[in-house]
């Protein structure tokens, strides 16, 4: 069987780059298709055939590459797609648009309907509140959305990465979708003994508004309990000057550093609305419960009582009593059991679950063609 991966863009070693390298494991060999590959940033398919489209090639496009957004269209289009027997589009944006033969079957793994255009964010981060860029980016979004809707009825399937995202996927694109999990390196997690656990709670993510560090740190300052922050990004400057004493900003930390930080936290903090969300698994993959928000992709990922427990609305009313209810039920949580459940979203089943959907699909692909005969 040939097979041929394809990504929007490939410039972060975050969660995206982590499921195709996985697909890669599952898949070797394969080459893949993207719109712009930073390589010196992301060296991890180094040793990949990577073939990039002419955006590549354009003025700072592999460290600001969203300011090329409206020219991703033409680029996904102009990519020359491999022979092959199957193609997996690891999409977050414009890749599932991708032109290819009749005789191969597209299959989109889709993270998420096309956020910047369908949640609305493209004009908030190309326009900077100027009204008249205001008013370009709302015509330019509009013709985006109709060619974005038309790429996603290329695709011969859809395969969300969670059911919240194929709730999405069937309004924005009318698409019916099978799910698979991202994969979460469940192994690499440790349970610290009971006696090193600290007494801090923990945030980790990119420092980006929607992840909504500022109102954990809002809330933390409130509860006056210890908070410490991990991560890197534009809200950095801000949450160091709104936190006070008790929440610590780490800022940038290791991968090593970050897995001891979840095995040895009180708690998980995840206040924001994700379409599937990593992080937390990778907390309970350490045997620690998380405190989450109640919507998105953490409804699939936590279970309440035996792995965390919920707060109804991202405000520090909220959030907070969420943390003064943990504290009282805090010693129900059993680690193992935590860990157990976290391995629902284990690399090993992302492999099986792919495996068994390619072989289904090229069996019933290859079934009508010879009915078609």
């Amino acid at each position: 069987m040939n097979l041929v991966l394809a990504q929007d863009w490939i410039t972060d070693n975050g969660g995206g780059e982590a499921c195709l390298r996985d697909l890669l494991n599952i898949y070797p060999k394969s080459p893949i298709l993207t719109l712009i590959w930073n390589e010196k940033k992301v060296t991890q398919f180094n040793d990949t055939k990577i073939i990039t489209s002419y955006l590549n090639n354009y003025p700072k496009a592999k460290t600001h590459w969203r300011y090329y957004f409206p020219f991703m269209p033409r680029a996904v289009e102009s990519l020359s797609v491999p022979g092959a027997d199957v193609v997996i589009s690891n999409c977050y944006s414009a890749i599932k648009g991708l032109i290819t033969k009749p005789e191969t079957i597209h299959i989109c793994y889709c993270h998420t309907p096309t956020r910047y255009l369908w949640l609305q964010e493209i004009d908030q981060r190309l326009s900077g509140g100027n009204s008249i860029k205001s008013s370009i980016m709302s015509k330019l979004t509009h013709n985006l959305r109709l060619w974005d809707f038309a790429a996603a009825q290329r695709p011969d399937m859809f395969v969300a990465n969670s059911k919240n995202t194929a709730k999405r996927i069937e309004k924005f694109y009318r698409r019916k979708t099978k799910f698979i999990y991202p994969p979460v390196d469940t192994d690499n997690f440790n349970i610290s003994p009971k006696n090193e656990i600290g007494n801090y709670y923990l945030f980790v993510s990119r420092l980006v508004p929607y992840k909504k560090a500022d109102l954990v740190i809002r809330a933390f300052n409130l509860l006056g309990l210890p908070l410490k922050v991990a991560g890197d990004g534009p809200e950095l400057g801000h949450i160091k000057k709104i936190a006070k004493n008790n929440v610590e900003i780490l800022g940038f930390v290791t991968k090593k550093e970050r897995n001891r930080l979840f095995s040895k936290c009180k708690a998980f903090i995840f206040p924001a609305e994700e379409d599937f969300g990593i992080a937390p698994v990778e907390a309970m993959a350490s045997g620690r419960p998380v405190i989450a928000f109640r919507k998105g992709g953490a409804l699939e990922t936590v279970n309440e009582e035996l792995s965390g427990v919920f707060f109804d609305k991202q405000d520090i009313q909220s959030l907070s009593q969420a943390v003064e209810r943990f504290e009282k039920i805090k010693d129900r949580f059993e680690p193992k059991k935590i860990k157990n459940w976290a391995n629902n979203f284990s690399r090993e089943k992302y492999k099986e679950n792919w495996q068994r959907l390619i072989s289904k699909t090229l069996a019933e692909y290859r079934a009508n063609a010879k009915i078609n005969l």
